[in-house]
């Protein structure tokens, strides 16, 4: 049947549903092609869905009477494909995640099945004060940009302040007591040698921030800016459910290849988003700091990225001195003349020789500390 333009009356009928199969697919790619032929046809036209990040172990998340019609589990997901009557239902499920979708007669009939399936089905823990919510974004090779959480310990800053030196433990007073109204720059940098602390100062930077502002650590960050539409999700963000209008701060580590003096030629237009996601275009009207460490010197940092007015903060973070090192350790025994750096200084208290690279610092490879 057409309408007097010519024009198939229903928008199913101008787009003819075929499902092609080959070796490429999984089991659970036909699954998620089958839960859409009701939608497509019109038979159900009306769809709900929810995301639950942490899915509480023996929930099912099928609604009472549900009738499973397939079920397909890979290495990493599971599909399971469910109906009653009048919807049908999809439950994606990964690690402790999933995503739960409804079609139905009627919008609210499917709101009513996606209540069910997800009743109970969230498991979220009480926070711990010590522990802070931070996101993690990455490009999944099924589901594309995604973003999981997971609650990260962190410590006081008074707790770790002695861990670092005089003017570092200077300006990281200034950072951690930054509320949105001190903001000028949009980028932080923290650069210096290996060991030395940076991620654990950043872990402390969200426990002081978690009021005002999400941390989100970017784990593929030499993807982020090589894919446009990787950059516009995380540039656009989600809330994390706490309320409207928060800030967010987005952390890129080891980026030593992107921020150095030659990184115009080495990483093409990688330096160019960067900078454009701080102060350009892309960031304007959103609420976006991007946080970067570097093992650079930091002579050798683009000047396009240290200039006057672009950074909230830049901090080298470097051993500790003697004295500190001694003061830390509580004994001289196993401390240079030089000082020591964090990593250093656990491993001599736990006894511990650190690896020795001919060269370098000894202990610059232990990672926990970075």
């Amino acid at each position: 049947m057409t309408d007097h333009g010519g024009m198939p009356a229903n928008p199913h009928d101008a787009l003819p549903i075929r499902l092609h199969v080959d070796d490429s697919d999984s089991p659970s790619d036909v699954v998620d092609a089958l839960f859409l032929g009701r939608f497509a046809t019109g038979e159900q036209p009306y769809s709900h869905a929810a995301n639950i990040d942490r899915v509480r172990s023996g929930a099912t998340l099928l609604p009472e009477g549900a009738q499973v019609l397939r079920v397909a589990r890979d290495d990493d997901r599971s599909a399971t494909l469910a109906e009653g009557d009048g919807w049908t239902l999809l439950v994606s499920r990964w690690n402790r995640g999933a995503d739960v979708t409804v079609t139905a007669t009627s919008p609210e009939l499917a709101q009513r099945i996606l209540d069910q399936a997800t009743d109970g089905a969230a498991d979220e823990p009480e926070p711990q004060p010590e522990n802070v919510t931070m996101g993690f974004w990455y490009v999944s090779p099924r589901r594309g940009p995604h973003r999981t959480t997971r609650q990260i310990s962190a410590g006081t800053w008074s707790e770790i302040r002695p861990n670092y030196t005089a003017p570092v433990a200077e300006a990281m007073d200034r950072l951690m007591k930054t509320t949105p109204e001190d903001i000028a720059g949009r980028l932080l940098l923290l650069h210096g040698p290996p060991g030395t602390g940076k991620t654990s100062a950043l872990r402390t930077l969200a426990r002081s921030w978690r009021n005002w502002c999400q941390v989100d650590c970017v784990l593929d960050p030499e993807r982020l800016f090589s894919d446009v539409g990787y950059l516009m999700d995380i540039a656009i963000g989600e809330e994390d459910g706490t309320g409207k209008g928060r800030w967010r701060l987005l952390l890129l580590e080891d980026c030593d290849e992107l921020i150095r003096g030659e990184a115009r030629h080495t990483a093409g237009q990688a330096l160019s988003r960067l900078l454009n996601l701080t102060d350009g275009l892309l960031g304007q009207g959103r609420n976006v700091l991007v946080g970067v460490t570097t093992n650079e010197d930091l002579e050798r940092l683009h000047p396009a990225v240290v200039r006057p007015g672009r950074c909230l903060a830049r901090i080298e973070v470097g051993p500790l001195t003697r004295d500190e090192a001694v003061h830390w350790l509580g004994t001289e025994e196993g401390v240079g003349r030089e000082g020591a750096t964090l990593a250093e200084l656990y491993a001599l208290r736990r006894g511990t020789a650190p690896t020795s690279v001919p060269g370098a610092r000894t202990g610059a490879d232990a990672g926990l500390y970075l």
